[in-house]
């Protein structure tokens, strides 16, 4: 492998010289980068990452810690971490906690042996539901930045990047009651633990409290409920007063509209849905389903954007960056 002395010989330069020439130096002639990075191209010279890190103390890689990878969400946020950090010269390292707090605390201690710079979280199913943050704690005070995105906890002082959960689906449900008329509308849930969850059911219920209407809430708890597609028949079947579905995840709206139709409803003339997803959920379903756009990829731009930001900063103040939703509508609302 290419040296940078190698290359200083074979130019008669210094090896400073070659490096600044390299990182295109103002202090060097443009003839001489021209030169230096010709030859640099030739000999395929690679510059060696260790010695980088062990001169800057930097590793120019971020690690990435999510619960999963199916669900479409957060592929697409990874998607513009991946993308943003490429831009910014940074590599990434990924690690699924699988939804548990083990796995997530061993992802954090294995990357925070000078792997990584700084993590991006999305904090395991677990993790959350049963209180778990000392492993997060930890990995701040070793002075490892730390960015929490979607579901966050919010008494650990980090930057976060989030969308307005209550304020999505209180808009959507407003929506669903204002301009499509409905009077009974059903709020389903698989996140209801999560703090995403709690968000978004609160932002229904003050919807419906404020136009005075009924509540009505499907959860499905993660130990038990093994089929949704029943669940949600049985309860459309018993209750056939419910004119829409306000579902707050990915998965139980598209659900709901293929139940619905197996009973004989007619979307949206009967019923209108309105889901959470991303740019590709609609063609998912037929009819197409109205959804909460989270913008995934912009959620990944902007938290490695302001990630990188605090590794080169460690003294900035810390921030939460709400990323505006936008509800799509589509054909199963009127």
């Amino acid at each position: 492998m290419t040296t940078l002395k190698e290359l200083a010989a074979l130019l008669n330069i210094s090896v400073s010289t070659v490096s600044k020439a390299l990182n295109d130096s103002h202090e060097i002639s443009e003839n001489t980068r021209t030169r230096v990075k010709e030859l640099a191209t030739k000999l395929n010279y690679k510059p060696n990452r260790i010695a980088q890190q062990l001169k800057t103390n930097k590793s120019k890689t971020i690690g990435v810690i999510l619960p999963t990878v199916t669900n479409p969400f957060f592929a697409e946020v990874l998607h513009g971490i991946e993308k943003t950090a490429t831009q910014s010269g940074y590599d990434i390292i990924v690690c699924l906690s699988n939804e548990t707090f083990l796995k997530e605390e061993r992802s954090l201690e294995l990357l925070s042996n000078g792997s990584v710079d700084g993590f991006i979280i999305a904090v395991a199913r677990e993790s959350q539901v049963e209180a778990k943050t000392e492993h997060i704690k930890a990995a701040i005070k070793s002075k490892k930045p730390v960015l929490m995105f979607d579901r966050v906890i919010h008494d650990i002082e980090c930057n976060k990047v989030i969308v307005d959960d209550f304020q999505s689906v209180y808009e959507a449900a407003e929506y669903l009651i204002i301009n499509d008329k409905r009077k009974h509308i059903l709020l389903v849930s698989n996140i209801e633990e999560l703090s995403v969850g709690k968000l978004r059911i609160e932002g229904y219920t003050k919807a419906l409290e404020d136009h005075k209407l009924e509540t009505y809430v499907l959860n499905f708890d993660h130990a038990v409920d093994m089929d949704i597609e029943t669940k949600i028949y049985n309860y459309l079947k018993a209750n056939p007063s419910i004119d829409a579905i306000l579902s707050i995840d990915h998965i139980t709206g598209i659900v709901a509209i293929n139940m619905a139709k197996k009973l004989g409803r007619e979307i949206p003339k009967d019923l209108s849905v309105i889901g959470f997803g991303y740019e590709h959920t609609q063609v998912l379903s037929s009819p197409k389903i109205s959804i909460i756009h989270q913008k995934a990829h912009d959620i990944g731009e902007m938290s490695t954007k302001l990630l990188i930001e605090n590794i080169n900063n460690e003294e900035l103040n810390v921030r939460t960056i709400v990323v505006p939703s936008e509800l799509q509508l589509s054909e199963s609302v009127q």
